[in-house]
């Protein structure tokens, strides 16, 4: 049972990237990230050592304000949150009862699936890598898969993370357009933009997922 988290920060702000993209939300970011991606945008989120820990009951409390404010959706993400155990904060989430008398607030969970899966989640990112493939169990249950792209071989794996997604879902189409595919490419490479964009254009079940909020300066 895991009571105390190592939290980097905490903020109410939009959805940049995905689906969910221009909605507001609460984000919780989770020290700790053993995947190592060179080209990874919050490296400072890696180490746990450097966070303080947070009560499960002093994030419950944010959490309420934020919605109370109108969040629509807590994301989860890090570093890499499924290095913790998530199943009694998530439990705790879904137990208590707003003060508004409303459902409780959607947990939304972003991941690289490459530890076992914890927790209660409304939404599952998954964004994996070649370099450390995701669990099965992920590709089964991720309502939307979010590649990065930072080359062709990127692009390649995507590729083969839709197809393999396929032979889990017996081949049929009504059961893959259940999920969201989206590339998208690395902020700091002008040439993975090129890259993402005439992929997406070729391949018309993925869309072209961008990082608004850094474009707009958000947090």
């Amino acid at each position: 049972m895991t009571n105390l988290l190592p939290v980097v920060e905490q903020f109410h702000s939009l959805q940049g990237e995905g689906f969910h993209a221009g909605k507001s939300a609460y984000f919780i970011r989770l020290a700790g990230c053993n995947v190592g991606c060179n080209w990874c945008d919050t490296k400072h989120s890696w180490a746990i050592d450097k966070y303080p820990l947070f009560s499960l009951e002093s994030l419950l409390l944010e959490i309420e304000k934020a919605k109370l404010k109108g969040a629509s959706f807590l994301v989860i993400t890090g570093g890499e949150p499924l290095h913790h155990n998530l199943d009694e904060f998530c439990s705790k989430i879904k137990n208590k009862k707003p003060n508004d008398n409303k459902e409780s607030i959607r947990i939304h969970l972003e991941t690289s699936g490459v530890n076992q899966l914890s927790g209660s989640f409304d939404w599952i990112t998954l964004s994996p890598k070649r370099h450390y493939p995701p669990k099965e169990i992920f590709l089964k249950i991720a309502d939307e898969i979010k590649i990065i792209i930072d080359d062709t071989k990127d692009l390649q794996f995507a590729v083969e993370i839709k197809n393999e997604i396929m032979k889990l879902t017996n081949k049929t189409n009504s059961d893959i357009l259940k999920k969201r595919f989206f590339i998208q490419p690395n902020w700091n490479n002008k040439n993975a933009n090129s890259l993402a964009i005439e992929f997406v254009k070729n391949n018309p079940l993925w869309t072209l997922s961008i990082q608004a909020h850094k474009y707009l300066k958000l947090k």
